[in-house]
């Protein structure tokens, strides 16, 4: 028997949130049907170790990313911590604790770092780790915060986008589309590119906004709502929206995968259908996903044709995957993180982090894999 395990968040009369507990939460059973699937022994076909490991604070979900910029990760946990680390060594550059529990963080661009705490209070620091004001979005912010070009932007749980003033904190903007009935509370994020903040929005839509003003110059339909109820009608776009060149990609939750080109207008390229619950990853040549089972698909960027699937980690709540061309990473519920040939799905590899249920995705640098554990520690894994 399938159940549905949603938590249902009121924060309106009008408005629920659903707060999605893993990849494949919304499969349980006495049956062993929806069980993780056990790890199996296999050749490995690529070396994985620890480079460094460095501790931070405690706690992560689903709205807790490190942020990468130039040479320095940004990152935050639950508990209050912020830091700032080298990426090459691991070595803290600052810790501090904001002395509020938190809900997102961080979205930073090397000068403003930001983070949201539980009661929707935007923190924002310098780049010394001193804070330097605190504001109010309009309700709770699960999202980690995105800062360019002299505005910290958050989206807030009743649908809007607001722009603060990154050096006072005063709210210079806001935008609001009408939101669904229902709503998940999914692993979402925002990015800034080329003075825009592209955001996906309850119901399946993605924007790009103009970060100085808060104008909206395009919006485009990653998913179509489909169903007769409410529940079956929920969509939202998930992980976060990607850029390889003008192809801006993204997936969505009981909707698809989609590439669109910012050169001209935002021209859909291709649209497959797919449920993604946590977001895809991409590359130069595929874009990577994860669907409710946790079978890992692979999409050419050209037509999104299927290169390969990969079914060996249903159910383990996969994070969004990976790539840097040449290997695709995924984290699961128990800590480890699985590495797959970008060319064909095969599995190369797997290391055991022993820092719990992974929800942040791993993020692909020169240095290798950028990874934040479940307990709020960072570690990069070197590849060879």
């Amino acid at each position: 028997m399938i159940n549905n395990v949603w938590k249902v968040i009121r924060i309106s009369s009008s408005v629920a949130l659903f707060s999605f507990l893993g990849a494949c939460a919304l499969f349980t059973g006495d049956d062993g049907r929806y069980d993780p699937t056990p790890l199996k022994e296999y050749p490995a076909g690529v070396s994985a170790q620890m480079g460094w490991q460095a501790q931070l604070g405690s706690g992560s979900s689903v709205g807790f990313v490190p942020m990468i910029v130039q040479s320095a990760v940004y990152a935050a946990t639950m508990d209050g911590a912020v830091g700032k680390f080298d990426i090459a060594t691991g070595a803290a550059q600052w810790r501090v604790n904001v002395g509020s529990k938190l809900s997102a963080g961080v979205g930073s661009d090397g000068v403003i770092t930001a983070v949201a705490a539980v009661d929707g209070t935007i923190i924002a620091l310098d780049d010394a780790g001193v804070e330097k004001w605190r504001s109010r979005a309009t309700s709770d912010v699960t999202i980690p915060p995105v800062v360019g070009f002299g505005v910290v932007v958050v989206r807030s749980g009743d649908y809007r986008i607001q722009g603060f003033n990154a050096d006072t904190g005063e709210r210079i903007w806001s935008v609001q589309r009408p939101g669904p009935a229902l709503a998940l509370r999914t692993p979402s994020r925002m990015v800034v590119v080329e003075g825009l903040v592209i955001t996906g929005v309850p119901g399946g839509k993605m924007l790009a906004i103009n970060v100085r003003s808060g104008d909206v110059q395009w919006e485009g339909v990653v998913a179509v709502a489909k169903g007769s109820t409410d529940l079956e009608r929920v969509t939202d776009v998930t992980g976060s929206p990607l850029l390889l060149g003008p192809l801006l990609c993204a997936g969505a939750y009981q909707g698809r995968v989609a590439c669109f080109d910012v050169s001209q207008g935002g021209r859909l390229v291709w649209g497959k259908d797919f449920s993604t619950p946590r977001g895809i990853g991409l590359d130069t040549t595929n874009v990577y996903a994860g669907d409710l089972k946790d079978i890992l698909v692979s999409f050419a960027i050209p037509d999104g044709s299927q290169s390969w699937k990969q079914e060996s980690l249903k159910y383990r709540k996969l994070t969004a995957p990976a790539s840097n061309g040449k290997v695709v990473a995924v984290g699961d519920f128990e800590g480890f993180v699985h590495l797959l040939s970008a060319t064909d799905g095969k599995m190369l590899g797997r290391i055991a982090t022993g820092g719990g249920e992974m929800f942040a995705p791993p993020q692909a640098t020169s240095q290798g894999m950028l990874v934040q554990f479940g307990n709020g520690n960072l570690a990069l894994i070197v590849l060879n």
